[in-house]
């Protein structure tokens, strides 16, 4: 069954003043087409219809896949969608000068795509229900379209992609963001995709796994475990909001006041955007990140067997097979590789405030996967288990600031999944954790930014990593509480 929603003619939309309309849907936590009292009662029911049984399978049973007799690289018969292989990475000035791992190579640009309109005068986001095989709750909430090329080119052959044309045709559209973005840099050869939000006025047909939100009700939901994805996260954080009224604060709630100033462009910051800049600019001239392909069959310390590609020493992550059998999905069954990591990862912000302005403590980050070297990322990014294993000089900075954290001191924590078509079982427990502005985090590899900074930097590519954005959007989650 669809429904076709019709709202009141809308005057022309203007995106000066795009961020009015996203800070009232922020507020809006009710909705006359979606109630959160009974947003469970459609989700939970589509977990029985839009499964996916995922089994286990060795990597040379995988339907669709080969492994080359060359090198042992695993790429798929077609000659699209992704392949792995490996990689030797030397980094002389880093920690750990040389290593060789698997990687993901998937040079094609996706498209993650939001569609917005307004009802009854507030914006609403149409966010689909979906499953992914490496979703550890099968369902998550995730953008309009979440789709790579070789998908909606229809390489596999599958039912064509819901809403896409409104996300490959703008025409008569209003573009609220439309911005290449990278992905994880240490799973992922330069992997990026496209991160679009396009608001209409016509007339929308909403499918059955499809549901309207307001961004506030959004945020409310990114308050629980692994129901917002990482993809709708991403997206979310590309949006030009900055904060404004009708956000306004209530007596008492110093810390709101001052990220809601965060998110506005007049307030100050530490440093100025061009001294940011020209930082990240300097750490991307000075560090030497060489990447070298290389057959997955010979690298060093890493061992294959009929089940898995594993590190010797039981850390970091594995390769492994899978079969899927989907319901909801444009296929219904199919075999992939996919990427293992041995166990839950941390994503975390330090703030502080400066002058009555949150800053976030971000981090200048060199991964092998990245397209220019280094990006912006959380204060803290790491497995905290595979250090056990790494030279003392490899654990992350301010880890420990993190993880001994006061729960006064908490401002958000909540254990997301992230991409669920290429990972399986990835989560990463994101954090915010407040400090009081102390000399001891003042390191060359870290400056204190305000979100209007970050928010600046989203509108381009390749400045702000993936896990760093997934933090963005969980801080506007925060700006409406």
């Amino acid at each position: 069954m669809t429904v076709l929603h019709t709202p009141p003619a809308s005057p022309d939309l203007d995106e000066s003043t795009a961020h009015l309309r996203i800070a009232e849907s922020v507020t809006s936590r009710e909705s006359s087409l979606t109630q959160l009292s009974t947003f469970f009662d459609w989700f939970t029911p589509l977990r029985d219809r839009s499964f996916t049984d995922v089994d286990r399978v060795p990597l040379d049973d995988m339907q669709g896949w080969l492994t080359d007799p060359d090198t042992g690289n695993l790429r798929h018969s077609s000659g699209r969608f992704y392949s792995v292989h490996g990689l030797d990475i030397q980094s002389p000035e880093g920690p750990v000068p040389r290593w060789s791992q698997p990687i993901i190579d998937q040079p094609e640009v996706g498209i993650l795509g939001i569609l917005v309109k307004k009802f009854d005068g507030v914006l609403h986001c149409l966010m689909q229900a979906k499953v992914e095989p490496g979703n550890c709750n099968g369902l998550q909430l995730s953008p309009t379209v979440q789709a790579t090329r070789s998908n909606y080119t229809g390489v596999h052959r599958g039912r064509p992609v819901p809403y896409l044309e409104y996300f490959r045709d703008l025409t008569g559209h209003t573009i609220l963001a439309d911005v290449r973005q990278s992905e994880q840099g240490s799973w992922f050869y330069q992997k990026r995709n496209r991160n679009m939000v396009i608001e209409v006025t016509d007339e929308v047909e909403t499918l059955d796994e499809f549901c309207w939100l307001t961004i506030g009700q959004v945020h409310e939901l990114l308050a629980l475990d692994d129901i917002i994805n990482m993809d709708s996260r991403t997206v979310l954080a590309c949006l030009p909001f900055d904060g404004a009224e009708p956000l306004a604060t209530p007596p008492g709630d110093d810390f709101r006041a001052a990220l809601l100033r965060s998110f506005r462009a007049g307030h100050g910051a530490r440093h100025t955007t061009r001294q940011i800049l020209a930082w990240l600019t300097d750490v991307r001239t000075r560090t030497e990140v060489l990447t070298r392909p290389v057959p997955l069959r010979d690298l060093p310390g890493w061992q294959r067997d009929p089940a898995a590609i594993a590190h010797e020493s039981g850390r970091f992550f594995e390769v492994i097979g899978v079969h899927v059998k989907a319901g909801g999905r444009e296929v219904a069954e199919w075999s992939q590789p996919m990427i293992r990591p041995q166990g839950v990862g941390v994503a975390a912000f330090l703030v502080t405030r400066i002058d009555g302005v949150l800053h976030a403590l971000v981090r200048a980050i060199a991964q092998p996967g990245y397209k220019d070297v280094a990006e912006l990322a959380p204060t803290v990014q790491c497995v905290p288990g595979n250090y056990d294993v790494l030279p003392e000089a490899a654990r992350p900075r301010f880890l420990d600031a993190v993880l001994d954290a006061t729960p006064e001191r908490i401002r958000y924590d909540v254990t997301l999944s992230e991409e669920g078509g290429r990972f399986y079982h990835a989560r990463n427990r994101y954090m915010v954790v407040e400090v009081d502005d102390d000399p001891r985090f003042d390191h060359p590899d870290f400056r204190w930014m305000p979100m209007h900074q970050l928010a600046g930097l989203l509108r381009h590519s390749y400045y702000v990593n993936v896990e760093a954005r997934s933090l963005v959007a969980c801080l506007h989650s925060l700006s409406g509480a």
